[in-house]
Protein backbone atom coordinates (compact mmCIF):
# COMPACT_ATOMS: atom_id res chain seq x y z
CA UNK A 1 0.00 0.00 0.00
CA UNK A 2 1.16 3.40 -1.11
CA UNK A 3 2.98 5.72 2.05
CA UNK A 4 0.65 8.57 0.37
CA UNK A 5 -2.53 6.26 1.37
CA UNK A 6 -1.12 5.44 4.66
CA UNK A 7 -1.11 9.05 5.66
CA UNK A 8 -3.97 9.99 4.15
CA UNK A 9 -6.42 7.08 6.07
CA UNK A 10 -4.22 8.83 9.76
CA UNK A 11 -4.88 12.05 8.68
CA UNK A 12 -8.42 10.63 8.65
CA UNK A 13 -8.64 8.82 11.81
CA UNK A 14 -6.54 11.60 13.74
CA UNK A 15 -9.66 14.17 13.06
CA UNK A 16 -11.86 11.64 14.31
CA UNK A 17 -10.26 11.23 17.47
CA UNK A 18 -10.67 14.89 17.83
CA UNK A 19 -14.37 14.70 16.83
CA UNK A 20 -14.73 11.83 19.32
CA UNK A 21 -12.69 13.91 22.25
CA UNK A 22 -15.54 16.55 21.10
CA UNK A 23 -18.24 14.45 21.64
CA UNK A 24 -17.13 13.06 24.89
CA UNK A 25 -17.44 16.53 26.45
CA UNK A 26 -21.14 16.58 26.18
CA UNK A 27 -23.37 14.29 27.77
CA UNK A 28 -25.89 14.42 24.72
CA UNK A 29 -22.98 13.99 22.42
CA UNK A 30 -20.97 11.29 23.76
CA UNK A 31 -22.11 8.48 22.20
CA UNK A 32 -21.52 9.89 18.88
CA UNK A 33 -18.03 10.79 20.05
CA UNK A 34 -17.50 6.71 21.40
CA UNK A 35 -18.82 6.18 17.62
CA UNK A 36 -16.22 8.42 15.99
CA UNK A 37 -12.89 7.32 18.18
CA UNK A 38 -13.97 3.59 17.47
CA UNK A 39 -14.12 4.41 13.76
CA UNK A 40 -11.19 6.45 13.74
CA UNK A 41 -9.23 3.22 15.63
CA UNK A 42 -10.62 0.67 13.14
CA UNK A 43 -9.02 2.98 9.86
CA UNK A 44 -5.81 3.24 11.80
CA UNK A 45 -5.61 -0.39 12.60
CA UNK A 46 -6.43 -1.13 9.07
CA UNK A 47 -4.09 1.53 7.53
CA UNK A 48 -1.29 0.14 9.84
CA UNK A 49 -1.68 -3.49 8.72
CA UNK A 50 -1.90 -2.47 5.06
CA UNK A 51 1.27 -0.96 5.48
CA UNK A 52 4.78 -1.92 4.04
CA UNK A 53 6.47 -2.28 7.46
CA UNK A 54 4.13 -5.45 8.30
CA UNK A 55 5.25 -8.62 6.67
CA UNK A 56 3.93 -11.40 8.69
CA UNK A 57 -0.17 -11.10 9.43
CA UNK A 58 -0.05 -14.24 11.23
CA UNK A 59 1.89 -12.85 14.02
CA UNK A 60 -0.36 -9.98 14.00
CA UNK A 61 -3.70 -10.92 13.55
CA UNK A 62 -3.75 -13.59 16.13
CA UNK A 63 -2.91 -11.65 19.33
CA UNK A 64 -4.87 -8.92 18.00
CA UNK A 65 -8.00 -11.60 18.01
CA UNK A 66 -7.04 -13.20 21.24
CA UNK A 67 -6.59 -9.57 22.72
CA UNK A 68 -9.77 -8.40 21.09
CA UNK A 69 -11.92 -11.67 22.26
CA UNK A 70 -10.50 -11.22 26.10
CA UNK A 71 -11.23 -7.14 26.02
CA UNK A 72 -14.55 -7.91 24.87
CA UNK A 73 -15.78 -10.75 27.46
CA UNK A 74 -14.41 -8.48 30.18
CA UNK A 75 -15.87 -4.94 28.98
CA UNK A 76 -19.37 -6.65 28.39
CA UNK A 77 -19.50 -7.86 32.02
CA UNK A 78 -17.93 -5.40 33.99
CA UNK A 79 -20.76 -3.57 36.31
CA UNK A 80 -20.67 0.16 35.95
CA UNK A 81 -19.36 0.15 39.78
CA UNK A 82 -16.37 -1.79 38.38
CA UNK A 83 -16.04 1.09 35.49
CA UNK A 84 -13.32 2.86 37.37
CA UNK A 85 -11.22 -0.46 38.20
CA UNK A 86 -11.58 -1.43 34.47
CA UNK A 87 -10.35 1.89 33.47
CA UNK A 88 -7.35 1.78 35.65
CA UNK A 89 -6.59 -1.56 34.99
CA UNK A 90 -6.52 -0.64 31.12
CA UNK A 91 -4.17 2.27 32.01
CA UNK A 92 -1.95 -0.17 33.07
CA UNK A 93 -1.72 -2.32 29.88
CA UNK A 94 -0.55 0.76 27.79
CA UNK A 95 2.15 1.58 30.09
CA UNK A 96 3.67 -1.60 30.27
CA UNK A 97 3.29 -1.98 26.33
CA UNK A 98 5.61 1.16 25.95
CA UNK A 99 7.82 -0.16 28.36
CA UNK A 100 8.32 -3.56 26.57
CA UNK A 101 8.13 -1.56 22.86
CA UNK A 102 11.39 0.77 24.29
CA UNK A 103 13.22 -2.27 25.49
CA UNK A 104 12.21 -3.66 21.70
CA UNK A 105 13.56 -0.92 19.53
CA UNK A 106 16.68 -0.53 21.88
CA UNK A 107 18.05 -3.84 20.86
CA UNK A 108 16.41 -4.13 17.88
CA UNK A 109 19.46 -4.88 15.04
CA UNK A 110 17.29 -3.03 12.60
CA UNK A 111 18.24 0.17 14.33
CA UNK A 112 21.17 2.09 12.43
CA UNK A 113 21.05 5.90 14.08
CA UNK A 114 24.15 7.82 15.03
CA UNK A 115 25.61 11.13 15.94
CA UNK A 116 22.81 13.08 17.01
CA UNK A 117 19.71 11.60 15.68
CA UNK A 118 20.99 8.32 18.08
CA UNK A 119 21.16 10.75 21.14
CA UNK A 120 17.35 11.64 20.35
CA UNK A 121 16.33 8.34 19.65
CA UNK A 122 18.08 7.10 22.87
CA UNK A 123 15.87 10.07 24.60
CA UNK A 124 13.11 8.89 23.11
CA UNK A 125 13.85 5.36 24.11
CA UNK A 126 14.79 6.28 27.78
CA UNK A 127 11.14 8.60 28.33
CA UNK A 128 9.07 6.29 26.79
CA UNK A 129 10.35 3.65 29.25
CA UNK A 130 10.37 5.48 32.24
CA UNK A 131 6.49 7.14 31.59
CA UNK A 132 5.61 3.71 30.77
CA UNK A 133 6.64 1.56 34.04
CA UNK A 134 5.69 4.58 36.14
CA UNK A 135 1.94 4.48 34.73
CA UNK A 136 2.00 0.26 34.84
CA UNK A 137 2.65 0.19 38.38
CA UNK A 138 0.42 3.35 39.50
CA UNK A 139 -2.13 1.97 37.22
CA UNK A 140 -1.70 -1.07 39.06
CA UNK A 141 -2.12 0.31 42.77
CA UNK A 142 -4.95 2.12 41.75
CA UNK A 143 -7.09 -0.62 40.09
CA UNK A 144 -6.17 -2.36 43.94
CA UNK A 145 -7.01 1.06 45.31
CA UNK A 146 -10.67 1.53 43.75
CA UNK A 147 -11.94 -2.95 43.91
CA UNK A 148 -10.90 -2.78 47.69
CA UNK A 149 -7.73 -5.58 47.47
CA UNK A 150 -5.75 -2.21 48.87
CA UNK A 151 -7.09 -0.09 51.56
CA UNK A 152 -7.83 3.71 50.07
CA UNK A 153 -5.53 5.19 53.16
CA UNK A 154 -2.52 6.66 51.88
CA UNK A 155 0.88 5.36 52.46
CA UNK A 156 2.79 7.78 54.37
CA UNK A 157 6.50 6.77 54.22
CA UNK A 158 8.93 9.01 56.71
CA UNK A 159 10.37 11.49 54.19
CA UNK A 160 8.62 10.20 51.35
CA UNK A 161 9.40 13.56 49.73
CA UNK A 162 12.81 12.95 49.77
CA UNK A 163 12.69 9.93 48.61
CA UNK A 164 10.67 10.53 45.12
CA UNK A 165 13.47 13.61 45.37
CA UNK A 166 16.38 11.09 45.03
CA UNK A 167 14.68 8.87 42.74
CA UNK A 168 14.43 11.59 40.60
CA UNK A 169 18.06 12.73 40.87
CA UNK A 170 18.72 8.75 40.28
CA UNK A 171 16.50 8.70 37.15
CA UNK A 172 18.26 12.09 35.65
CA UNK A 173 21.73 10.23 36.40
CA UNK A 174 21.23 6.53 34.47
CA UNK A 175 19.62 8.47 31.94
CA UNK A 176 22.88 10.67 31.58
CA UNK A 177 24.90 7.28 31.67
CA UNK A 178 22.38 5.58 29.36
CA UNK A 179 22.40 7.93 27.00
CA UNK A 180 27.05 8.34 26.68
CA UNK A 181 26.84 4.36 26.36
CA UNK A 182 28.64 3.94 23.37
CA UNK A 183 27.18 0.01 23.14
CA UNK A 184 23.46 -1.70 23.67
CA UNK A 185 25.45 -3.99 26.05
CA UNK A 186 26.64 -0.83 28.09
CA UNK A 187 23.30 1.03 27.92
CA UNK A 188 21.16 -1.63 29.09
CA UNK A 189 21.92 -2.07 32.99
CA UNK A 190 21.49 1.71 33.48
CA UNK A 191 18.61 1.63 31.32
CA UNK A 192 17.13 -1.73 33.45
CA UNK A 193 17.99 0.04 36.90
CA UNK A 194 15.85 2.86 35.77
CA UNK A 195 13.22 0.89 35.12
CA UNK A 196 12.87 -0.84 38.25
CA UNK A 197 13.30 3.16 40.11
CA UNK A 198 10.22 3.92 38.03
CA UNK A 199 8.46 1.02 39.12
CA UNK A 200 8.94 1.37 42.01
CA UNK A 201 8.14 5.09 41.97
CA UNK A 202 4.70 4.48 40.47
CA UNK A 203 4.11 2.23 43.45
CA UNK A 204 4.59 4.77 45.95
CA UNK A 205 3.33 7.86 44.31
CA UNK A 206 -0.15 5.71 44.39
CA UNK A 207 -0.28 4.47 47.37
CA UNK A 208 0.26 7.81 49.04
CA UNK A 209 -2.63 9.35 47.82
CA UNK A 210 -6.00 8.98 49.51
CA UNK A 211 -9.24 7.56 48.81
CA UNK A 212 -10.93 11.17 48.15
CA UNK A 213 -8.20 11.60 45.62
CA UNK A 214 -9.05 8.90 43.78
CA UNK A 215 -11.05 10.33 40.34
CA UNK A 216 -8.07 12.52 39.81
CA UNK A 217 -5.90 9.91 40.39
CA UNK A 218 -7.76 8.14 37.34
CA UNK A 219 -7.51 11.20 34.94
CA UNK A 220 -3.96 11.71 36.13
CA UNK A 221 -3.16 7.96 35.31
CA UNK A 222 -4.77 8.10 31.65
CA UNK A 223 -2.48 11.44 31.02
CA UNK A 224 0.89 9.86 31.78
CA UNK A 225 -0.88 6.56 29.17
CA UNK A 226 -1.21 9.18 26.75
CA UNK A 227 2.13 10.48 27.00
CA UNK A 228 3.55 7.15 27.07
CA UNK A 229 2.06 6.20 23.69
CA UNK A 230 3.11 9.32 22.43
CA UNK A 231 6.67 8.77 23.52
CA UNK A 232 6.14 5.24 21.92
CA UNK A 233 4.86 6.76 18.76
CA UNK A 234 8.57 8.90 18.63
CA UNK A 235 10.63 5.07 18.95
CA UNK A 236 8.73 3.88 16.17
CA UNK A 237 8.57 7.00 13.94
CA UNK A 238 4.33 6.48 13.92
CA UNK A 239 3.13 10.18 13.44
CA UNK A 240 -0.70 8.55 14.61
CA UNK A 241 0.78 7.50 17.44
CA UNK A 242 2.48 10.65 18.71
CA UNK A 243 -0.99 12.28 17.69
CA UNK A 244 -3.38 10.04 19.58
CA UNK A 245 -1.02 9.91 22.74
CA UNK A 246 -0.74 14.13 22.66
CA UNK A 247 -4.68 14.07 22.63
CA UNK A 248 -5.02 11.59 25.31
CA UNK A 249 -1.77 12.86 27.78
CA UNK A 250 -3.15 16.84 27.19
CA UNK A 251 -7.28 16.39 27.38
CA UNK A 252 -6.07 13.73 30.41
CA UNK A 253 -3.99 16.61 32.43
CA UNK A 254 -6.83 19.39 31.55
CA UNK A 255 -8.92 16.92 33.14
CA UNK A 256 -7.12 16.62 36.44
CA UNK A 257 -6.33 20.44 36.46
CA UNK A 258 -10.40 20.99 36.08
CA UNK A 259 -10.67 18.45 38.86
CA UNK A 260 -8.06 19.54 40.99
CA UNK A 261 -9.70 22.90 40.78
CA UNK A 262 -13.23 21.66 41.48
CA UNK A 263 -11.84 20.27 44.78
CA UNK A 264 -9.51 23.61 45.75
CA UNK A 265 -6.92 21.36 45.62
CA UNK A 266 -3.16 21.94 43.76
CA UNK A 267 -2.12 19.19 41.36
CA UNK A 268 1.00 18.99 42.89
CA UNK A 269 -0.52 18.33 46.56
CA UNK A 270 -2.41 15.53 45.37
CA UNK A 271 0.78 13.71 43.44
CA UNK A 272 2.30 14.22 47.16
CA UNK A 273 -0.56 12.40 48.70
CA UNK A 274 -1.75 12.69 52.24
CA UNK A 275 -5.05 13.58 51.72
CA UNK A 276 -7.21 11.29 54.09
CA UNK A 277 -4.55 10.70 56.09
CA UNK A 278 -6.26 11.08 59.61
CA UNK A 279 -10.14 11.44 60.48
CA UNK A 280 -8.70 14.86 61.56
CA UNK A 281 -10.26 18.06 63.25
CA UNK A 282 -13.56 18.50 63.83
CA UNK A 283 -14.64 16.07 61.10
CA UNK A 284 -13.81 13.44 62.50
CA UNK A 285 -15.55 13.66 66.03
CA UNK A 286 -17.51 11.01 67.22
CA UNK A 287 -20.63 9.84 67.34
CA UNK A 288 -21.51 10.62 71.25
CA UNK A 289 -19.68 14.24 70.75
CA UNK A 290 -21.51 15.26 67.64
CA UNK A 291 -25.03 14.07 68.84
CA UNK A 292 -27.77 11.94 68.29
CA UNK A 293 -29.31 11.05 64.27
CA UNK A 294 -32.88 10.97 63.52
CA UNK A 295 -34.34 7.89 61.57
CA UNK A 296 -36.89 8.04 58.40
CA UNK A 297 -38.36 5.32 57.34
CA UNK A 298 -38.89 4.99 53.53
CA UNK A 299 -42.99 5.26 53.71
CA UNK A 300 -42.39 8.54 55.92
CA UNK A 301 -39.60 9.64 53.11
CA UNK A 302 -42.59 8.49 50.26
CA UNK A 303 -44.95 11.20 52.36
CA UNK A 304 -42.57 14.04 52.75
CA UNK A 305 -41.55 13.37 48.68
CA UNK A 306 -45.71 13.56 47.82
CA UNK A 307 -45.95 16.78 49.83
CA UNK A 308 -42.92 18.65 48.20
CA UNK A 309 -42.35 20.66 45.41
CA UNK A 310 -38.82 21.06 44.69
CA UNK A 311 -36.27 18.01 45.38
CA UNK A 312 -32.68 17.68 44.65
CA UNK A 313 -31.09 14.19 44.64
CA UNK A 314 -27.50 13.87 45.25
CA UNK A 315 -25.54 10.59 43.64
CA UNK A 316 -22.93 9.12 45.23
CA UNK A 317 -20.86 5.47 44.91
CA UNK A 318 -23.15 3.97 47.04
CA UNK A 319 -26.12 4.34 44.61
CA UNK A 320 -23.92 2.51 42.53
CA UNK A 321 -22.87 -0.72 44.29
CA UNK A 322 -26.50 -0.78 45.28
CA UNK A 323 -27.73 -0.23 41.32
CA UNK A 324 -30.19 1.82 42.05
CA UNK A 325 -30.29 4.10 39.52
CA UNK A 326 -32.80 2.74 37.51
CA UNK A 327 -35.44 2.76 40.59
CA UNK A 328 -34.17 6.12 40.95
CA UNK A 329 -35.00 7.32 37.20
CA UNK A 330 -38.47 5.65 37.72
CA UNK A 331 -39.08 7.51 41.89
CA UNK A 332 -38.21 10.79 39.33
CA UNK A 333 -40.74 10.35 36.79
CA UNK A 334 -43.24 9.60 39.13
CA UNK A 335 -42.51 12.71 40.85
CA UNK A 336 -42.36 14.75 37.69
CA UNK A 337 -45.86 13.79 37.11
CA UNK A 338 -46.68 14.57 39.69
CA UNK A 339 -45.83 18.30 39.18
CA UNK A 340 -42.71 17.96 42.08
CA UNK A 341 -39.35 20.15 40.73
CA UNK A 342 -37.05 16.90 40.43
CA UNK A 343 -33.05 18.33 39.75
CA UNK A 344 -29.86 15.89 40.09
CA UNK A 345 -27.12 17.82 41.78
CA UNK A 346 -23.42 16.20 40.30
CA UNK A 347 -19.94 17.07 42.36
CA UNK A 348 -17.52 16.95 40.27
CA UNK A 349 -15.91 13.73 42.15
CA UNK A 350 -18.62 11.88 42.85
CA UNK A 351 -17.83 7.88 42.36
CA UNK A 352 -14.54 6.53 41.80
CA UNK A 353 -13.79 8.65 38.61
CA UNK A 354 -15.11 11.47 36.49
CA UNK A 355 -18.31 11.83 34.89
CA UNK A 356 -19.00 8.23 36.94
CA UNK A 357 -22.58 9.57 38.09
CA UNK A 358 -23.53 10.82 34.37
CA UNK A 359 -22.74 7.75 33.15
CA UNK A 360 -24.80 5.76 35.63
CA UNK A 361 -27.57 8.59 35.11
CA UNK A 362 -27.40 8.29 31.25
CA UNK A 363 -27.84 4.41 31.29
CA UNK A 364 -30.92 4.96 33.44
CA UNK A 365 -32.14 7.31 30.87
CA UNK A 366 -32.43 10.44 33.19
CA UNK A 367 -32.81 13.60 30.91
CA UNK A 368 -30.15 15.70 30.53
CA UNK A 369 -31.27 18.91 31.23
CA UNK A 370 -32.02 18.36 35.15
CA UNK A 371 -28.89 16.64 35.50
CA UNK A 372 -26.45 19.61 37.27
CA UNK A 373 -23.30 20.51 38.02
CA UNK A 374 -22.36 21.43 41.86
CA UNK A 375 -21.50 25.34 40.45
CA UNK A 376 -25.00 25.33 38.49
CA UNK A 377 -26.89 24.37 41.95
CA UNK A 378 -25.67 25.12 44.68
CA UNK A 379 -26.99 28.57 45.18
CA UNK A 380 -30.88 26.51 44.29
CA UNK A 381 -30.52 24.64 47.73
CA UNK A 382 -31.50 26.93 49.88
CA UNK A 383 -34.78 26.84 48.32
CA UNK A 384 -35.15 23.34 48.11
CA UNK A 385 -37.86 21.75 49.82
CA UNK A 386 -36.14 18.17 50.03
CA UNK A 387 -32.41 17.13 49.02
CA UNK A 388 -32.30 13.30 49.15
CA UNK A 389 -28.21 12.10 49.55
CA UNK A 390 -28.03 8.71 47.86
CA UNK A 391 -24.92 6.93 49.20
CA UNK A 392 -22.92 9.77 48.83
CA UNK A 393 -20.68 11.29 51.88
CA UNK A 394 -17.33 13.51 51.75
CA UNK A 395 -19.02 15.57 48.66
CA UNK A 396 -21.57 16.68 51.13
CA UNK A 397 -19.42 17.04 54.12
CA UNK A 398 -19.65 20.28 56.04
CA UNK A 399 -16.14 19.63 57.33
CA UNK A 400 -15.14 21.16 54.05
CA UNK A 401 -16.13 24.72 55.10
CA UNK A 402 -17.13 24.56 58.75
CA UNK A 403 -13.58 22.30 59.91
CA UNK A 404 -10.46 24.32 59.15
CA UNK A 405 -8.21 21.63 60.16
CA UNK A 406 -10.39 18.62 58.75
CA UNK A 407 -8.53 17.19 56.16
CA UNK A 408 -10.94 17.97 53.32
CA UNK A 409 -10.93 21.54 54.14
CA UNK A 410 -11.58 24.27 51.58
CA UNK A 411 -12.90 21.12 49.45
CA UNK A 412 -16.11 22.93 47.34
CA UNK A 413 -18.81 20.29 48.42
CA UNK A 414 -22.85 20.58 48.25
CA UNK A 415 -24.30 22.82 50.66
CA UNK A 416 -27.17 20.29 51.20
CA UNK A 417 -27.98 21.14 54.95
CA UNK A 418 -29.12 24.79 53.41
CA UNK A 419 -32.24 22.57 52.18
CA UNK A 420 -35.53 22.49 54.50
CA UNK A 421 -34.81 18.82 54.64
CA UNK A 422 -32.20 16.77 54.01
CA UNK A 423 -32.95 12.86 53.45
CA UNK A 424 -29.35 10.71 53.49
CA UNK A 425 -29.84 7.30 52.33
CA UNK A 426 -26.85 4.92 53.46
CA UNK A 427 -26.14 1.48 54.84
CA UNK A 428 -24.90 2.55 58.30
CA UNK A 429 -23.23 5.43 59.50
CA UNK A 430 -19.66 4.70 58.20
CA UNK A 431 -16.96 7.63 57.04
CA UNK A 432 -16.88 7.95 53.21
CA UNK A 433 -14.28 7.04 51.30
CA UNK A 434 -11.72 9.93 52.91
CA UNK A 435 -12.25 8.59 55.92
CA UNK A 436 -13.75 11.51 57.62
CA UNK A 437 -16.84 11.75 59.79
CA UNK A 438 -20.11 13.65 58.35
CA UNK A 439 -21.57 16.27 60.60
CA UNK A 440 -24.37 16.34 58.23
CA UNK A 441 -25.83 13.15 59.85
CA UNK A 442 -26.32 14.82 62.84
CA UNK A 443 -28.16 17.97 61.63
CA UNK A 444 -31.70 18.73 63.01
CA UNK A 445 -33.22 18.95 59.30
CA UNK A 446 -31.40 15.87 58.26
CA UNK A 447 -33.02 12.13 58.19
CA UNK A 448 -31.20 9.08 57.79
CA UNK A 449 -32.21 6.34 55.54
CA UNK A 450 -30.79 3.52 56.64
CA UNK A 451 -31.03 0.11 54.45
CA UNK A 452 -30.21 -0.77 51.07
CA UNK A 453 -30.92 2.33 48.55
CA UNK A 454 -32.33 0.10 45.90
CA UNK A 455 -35.02 -1.54 48.38
CA UNK A 456 -35.15 1.32 50.28
CA UNK A 457 -35.90 3.85 46.14
CA UNK A 458 -38.14 0.53 45.73
CA UNK A 459 -40.08 1.20 48.71
CA UNK A 460 -40.68 4.65 48.47
CA UNK A 461 -41.72 4.42 45.10
CA UNK A 462 -44.10 2.01 45.47
CA UNK A 463 -45.84 4.12 48.61
CA UNK A 464 -45.86 7.68 46.40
Amino acid sequence: MSNGFIISAYIISSILFILSLGGLSNQETARRGNIYGMVGMAIAIIATLLSDQVSNYFLILIPVAFGGAIGAYFASRVEMTAMPELVAILHSFVGLAATLVGFATYVDPASHFVGVEKTIHDVEIYLGILIGAVTFTGSVVAYGKLNGSIGSKPLTLPARHFLNLGILIACIILGKIFIDADSTSSGMLPLILMTLLALAFGVHMVMAIGGADMPVVISMLNSYSGWAAAATGFMLSNDLLIVVGALVGSSGAILSYIMCRAMNRKFLSVIMGGFGTSSGGGGASGASEQGEVTSISAQETAELLGDSDSLVIVPGYGMAVAHAQHLVSELTKKLRDKNVDVKFAIHPVAGRMPGHMNVLLAEAKVPYDIVLEMDEINDDLGNTDVVMVIGANDIVNPSAIDEPDSPIAGMPVLEVWNAKNVIVMKRSMASGYAGVENPLFFKENTRMLFGDAKESVETIVSNL
